[in-house]
């Protein structure tokens, strides 16, 4: 009688021990982990070549930016279809938005310099009753000397430009992040002297 319970029981112990199945289990548990770290990986390397493409295409527009006789729409079309190559515009969700942003300064010192205040106070910052000098000739005070535009001769003009896609790989929205992303990049460079560099003379102003 045992013996004949054992030869039954045999073929349960040989499913036990069998692992021929073992591999497609481990594959379903491992491969979206495996997949989501790819995904991750060739978005981060889409960024950063993105990123440096972005950042060259700037360097480029700055350089004809300080030519005289260069037309600022060329500059922006340059820029744009040099970025645009590498991002996936012919994919209908990609969404892309561009912005071209230029100002000028009289010298390197003066980038992302606030202007003078008279601080009454003390408090280290410019209050609405203080006096400050105009250096950029708006007639308000602001916190970047810089002036709208590509400047004149000799002045150093900032270029930053600034892209908006849509990833490639659905990853963010998986974990419920936006698959929109930014990136951004700017330059400094001066204008050629092909004539004398204009006077930007402070006036002191009151209210």
């Amino acid at each position: 009688m045992i013996a004949a319970l054992a030869k039954r029981l045999r073929p349960v112990h040989g499913l036990a021990a069998d692992r021929s199945g073992s591999a497609v289990v481990e594959f379903a548990i491992v491969a979206p982990v495996f997949l989501a770290m790819l995904m991750a990986v060739f978005d981060v390397g889409f960024l950063v070549y993105a990123k440096a493409v972005l950042q060259g295409a700037v360097e480029d527009g700055a350089r004809s930016a300080s030519l005289e006789n260069t037309e600022w729409t060329a500059i922006e079309n340059r820029v744009n279809s040099l970025v645009m190559s590498v991002i996936p515009v012919d994919n209908a969700e990609t969404d892309i938005s561009f912005d071209f942003d230029p100002t000028y300064y009289g010298n390197y010192a003066d980038v992302a310099l606030p202007e003078d205040f008279t601080d009454s106070n003390a408090n280290g910052q410019r209050d609405a009753n203080e006096c400050f000098v105009d250096r950029n000739g708006n007639r308000s005070y602001d916190t970047d000397v810089g002036l709208a535009g590509r400047g004149g001769a000799q002045d150093v003009v900032s270029i930053r430009a600034e892209v908006t896609y849509k990833r490639i790989f659905p990853l963010w929205s998986m974990i419920g992040q936006s698959q929109d992303y930014t990136i951004a990049a700017q330059t400094y460079l001066r204008n050629q002297p092909f004539s004398a560099q204009a006077a930007r003379v402070g006036v002191r102003i009151c209210p």
